[in-house]
């Protein structure tokens, strides 16, 4: 529909709805503006970023080495020209097993069990080396009784020929008569010589079937202790290796711990400061506070190209049943064998690179419960090698951070990673 002026009369209501009042937009430029609450909501998501950024690098678990305090070397004085770390190791050791295969009826030992030489072990199935063994002694004593058989025909084959050589000599009887019964008598003879290797085969034959029952009892083949059981009742085990994964080659380990001794790596730079006999002190990790005397027994003529090193046995001259295989322990090699009444310095040593600066302070950095707790420390003049005394703050056995980075502080979070040092 169109009006007077030609304009649609739909169109002229939309024109209207669309026209905007003068006192309206009075009223909108009133409104204050919005671009402040935008760029506020802005800095607060980039503050609360920062927020979340420090909170995480805060509480980041930070990777460290850690290195253990031990105690001071009885002979200060003497002084260590060298220090390595080792393991204990048994020179006399071995995995006991059956010398036949068969099936185990009785394991008579377990873990950290005392056994003395010759002490049943184990006991395998006999009833078939038993049957075998009876079987040869039945041999054995039938051959013994044909031997006993042929003396007593050769004897009477003997006193027939010697009668018929006395009748042919006197003309009684036909010469070949006393060849006849001569020949029989030495057929015997021979018979019975035959008869007697039977009997020696026999009996070897029986001393063999005994062995193999005997090997149904395992033994300890020396005095020790037992380190590991790896058979159980029932299963087979023998002395060769057999496939399926079903046959046990060994019953246990037997450690002799009399020959306990220490095996070193020393640094093929420092070897030479090393001799035989040279008097040394060992350390147990697990035993910090407790010293051991030791020496040089010898210096393996090889080195491990890979780690540069050079290996060196040490006896421990005392034996405590508190050393055991594969303990951890540190070496000093010393100048002179240290004093029985010398004292230790009080304290612990530490690597020289655990004590680091912190706001003008001499402090170590000691791993507890996953966190790293800062110490003020004020380390000795006499330096150990490449340790240092600290006469307190830290005690022995606790684990110190070594070389630790500039970021740690008191309280970071740590993760341990055990230091070669």
């Amino acid at each position: 529909m169109m009006d007077a002026e030609g304009i649609d009369v739909g169109q002229a209501d939309l024109l209207k709805e669309l026209r905007i009042e003068r006192n309206q937009r009075d009223a909108d430029d009133d409104r204050p503006p919005r671009w402040p609450w935008v760029v506020a909501s802005v800095v607060v998501a980039l503050v609360l970023a920062a927020l979340s950024g420090w909170y995480w690098q805060a509480h980041r678990a930070v990777p460290v080495q850690v290195a253990l305090a031990v105690s001071p070397a009885a002979d200060a004085g003497a002084g260590a020209v060298l220090q390595a770390t080792g393991y204990v190791t048994a020179r006399r050791q071995a995995t006991v097993s059956a010398q036949i295969t068969g099936t185990l009826t009785a394991v008579l030992i377990e873990e950290g069990d005392h056994v003395k030489k010759g002490q049943v072990l184990a006991r395998l199935d006999d009833s078939a080396y038993k049957a075998a063994l009876d079987a040869a002694k039945a041999q054995a004593a039938a051959a013994h009784a044909l031997v006993a058989q042929y003396r007593v025909q050769l004897a009477q084959d003997s006193r027939d020929a010697a009668r018929q050589q006395s009748l042919a000599a006197r003309g009684l009887v036909a010469k070949q008569t006393a060849e006849q019964a001569r020949t029989l008598a030495e057929s015997m003879r021979a018979q019975l010589v035959s008869q007697q290797k039977q009997v020696a085969a026999a009996d070897a034959q029986v001393e063999q079937a005994q062995v193999n029952f005997d090997y149904c009892v395992v033994r300890a083949p020396f005095s020790g202790v037992i380190t590991t059981k790896d058979a159980q009742v029932g299963e087979v085990v023998s002395p060769f290796s057999a496939g399926g994964g079903f046959t046990r080659t060994g019953i246990g380990t037997i450690v002799d711990m009399n020959s306990l001794e220490v095996d070193v790596d020393v640094n093929e730079a420092y070897i030479g400061r090393v001799k035989p006999d040279m008097p040394a002190e060992a350390v147990l990790d697990a035993y910090p506070d407790w010293r051991i005397p030791a020496h040089v027994i010898a210096i393996v003529p090889a080195a491990d190209r890979s780690k540069a090193t050079v290996k060196v046995r040490v006896a421990l001259e005392k034996k405590d049943p508190r050393i055991v295989p594969d303990m951890g322990v540190r070496v000093s090699f010393l100048d002179a064998k240290p004093q029985a009444d010398a004292q230790a310095p009080k304290g612990v040593l530490v690597p020289a690179n655990a004590i680091a600066q912190r706001d003008g302070h001499s402090v170590v950095f000691v791993v507890a419960d996953g966190r790293a707790e800062q110490r003020v420390v004020q380390p000795a003049a006499q330096a150990y090698g490449d340790l240092r005394l600290l006469p307190d703050a830290v005690n022995a056995g606790d684990n110190v951070v070594v070389a630790p980075a500039p970021g740690l502080r008191d309280g970071s979070d740590v993760r341990v990673q055990r230091s070669k040092h």
